[in-house]
């Protein structure tokens, strides 16, 4: 079993039992895919798709805290003109993403079948990872942000949107290629327990 299955898994273990011993809460595994947006000084820096897994737990009914935990992988692509030579870096990190959420069921509560919410919250990006040809060191971590968004619940399942601002460089210096910061699209789907 590969080491990022491994650490999906305990997150998995670690929110479930963690939920169990709260009655008025909610266990929420989910997936999903973020957008990147990323505020550099290189000549042409994009964001590109990247995934996530993890968990929360919803805590109240009406006005709910919501803590999680989640692996994901952001990706982004870096382009410098040099001399009229262009040269192409492609960033892949990878780390733990602990969201903390409030947020307000606006239609029905944590126990109704259909429910809209609108959230905020703050979070820390723990770096674990960086593609070949970086170096870890070389990047901030944690990474903070703040976030909003709108969630749907249906029955079992769960949607959520949400659009993060980051207040953190990814660089701790930026000699080469300044990669900035990292706006982003987080879509998560999954079920509720």
């Amino acid at each position: 079993m590969s080491r990022i299955m491994k650490k999906i898994i305990a997150i998995i273990v670690l929110l479930a039992s963690a939920e169990s011993v709260f009655a008025q809460s909610t266990f929420k595994p989910g997936v999903g895919v973020n957008f990147t947006n990323i505020s550099g000084t290189a000549d042409d820096v994009s964001g590109n798709i990247g995934w996530q897994i993890g968990a929360s737990i919803e805590f109240g009914k009406k006005l709910y805290f919501e803590p999680g935990l989640f692996y994901l992988t952001e990706n982004a692509e870096a382009s410098t003109i040099d001399n009229g030579v262009t040269t192409f870096t492609d960033a892949k990190f990878s780390g733990l993403r602990v969201p903390l959420t409030v947020g307000l069921n606006v239609l029905g509560n944590t126990e109704s079948t259909f429910g809209l919410r609108v959230f905020g919250g703050s979070s820390a990006f723990l770096l674990t990872g960086v593609s070949d040809g970086l170096n870890k060191d070389d990047f901030n971590s944690p990474k903070w942000g703040v976030f909003a968004g709108a969630g749907i619940d249906l029955a079992l399942f769960y949607l959520d949107w949400s659009y993060q601002w980051s207040v953190t460089n990814i660089q701790k210096s930026i000699d080469d290629i300044d990669f900035g910061k990292t706006n982003g699209i987080f879509l998560t789907a999954g079920l509720r327990f």
